[in-house]
């Protein structure tokens, strides 16, 4: 199971080459933007298979003083055994008109619903604990039939695959909860019949700083860059977000 994690891993990354037809694209738009996401994670444990994940982010613009997108996730964890975790769950995002250019045609805020199929594989080699996670995703986006309407009225399906791998390694190996530093990146590629201009859809890099405190409780902050495309263009030209903050997340374990 390792190996394959190690195996799909690479090919996953190979797409974040600059010289990908994915990313290499000419007369590109760029906006730029500063956030800051501010999240809870929480495990409710039912036996040492069966739990309960809940979470939401408050994703802010402007670090902290305009909406960029409120995020509800819940999900049912399967833990097969210390190494291996499935999540089969479902999402509930409300994304705003945030930055110079909105992920909206109408530059309003619109609904998303998801479901969504997780795994979840660790591994460590030395002092470094590495997970790998595997996301497949059916969203239901809101849309504006016209720009006179004030909510949106009509949803379309689309597909999304996410993988991200993480590494974590302690400073202090001697203290019970050491700090500890933690560096990701997450790549989500869209696929399927409507999935526009951005099969590139996003990619995410997060260097953390974070400490458990007891059992229960867990937390870490640091810095987040998230490059967006959006999946229509603007006069014939490919639109990216450049999208630089703060993250702030919060596990707890009940």
């Amino acid at each position: 199971m390792k190996r394959i994690a190690t195996v799909l891993s690479i090919l996953f990354c190979l797409l974040l080459n600059p010289k990908s037809k994915i990313l290499a694209q000419n007369g590109r738009i760029t906006d730029r933007n500063s956030i800051g996401w501010f999240n809870y994670f929480g495990t409710i444990k039912f036996n040492t298979k069966w739990s309960l994940h809940t979470e939401y982010q408050w994703r802010r613009d402007q670090i902290i003083k305009d909406w960029q997108q409120s995020l509800l996730r819940l999900g049912v964890n399967y833990q097969l055994n210390n190494d291996v975790q499935f999540r089969l769950g479902y999402a509930w995002a409300e994304t705003f008109a945030y930055g110079d250019i909105p992920l909206n045609t109408f530059g309003k805020q619109f609904t998303e619903h998801r479901t969504y199929q997780m795994l979840t594989i660790n591994d460590k080699i030395g002092k470094i604990s590495l997970s790998h996670r595997f996301m497949l995703e059916q969203r239901w986006l809101g849309r504006y039939t016209s720009a006179a309407d004030t909510k949106d009225d009509d949803f379309f399906f689309m597909n999304r695959m996410r993988y991200m791998i993480r590494g974590q390694i302690p400073l202090n190996m001697n203290a019970t909860y050491p700090l500890y530093v933690a560096a990701y990146n997450e790549i989500l590629i869209g696929f399927g019949k409507n999935v526009g201009e951005n099969v590139f859809d996003q990619n995410r890099i997060g260097v953390l700083v974070g400490k458990a405190i007891n059992n229960s409780f867990r937390i870490e902050a640091g810095y987040l860059n998230q490059i967006v495309q959006l999946g229509r263009e603007v006069n014939n030209r490919n639109v990216f977000q450049y999208n630089n903050g703060i993250i702030l997340n919060t596990y707890f374990n009940f």
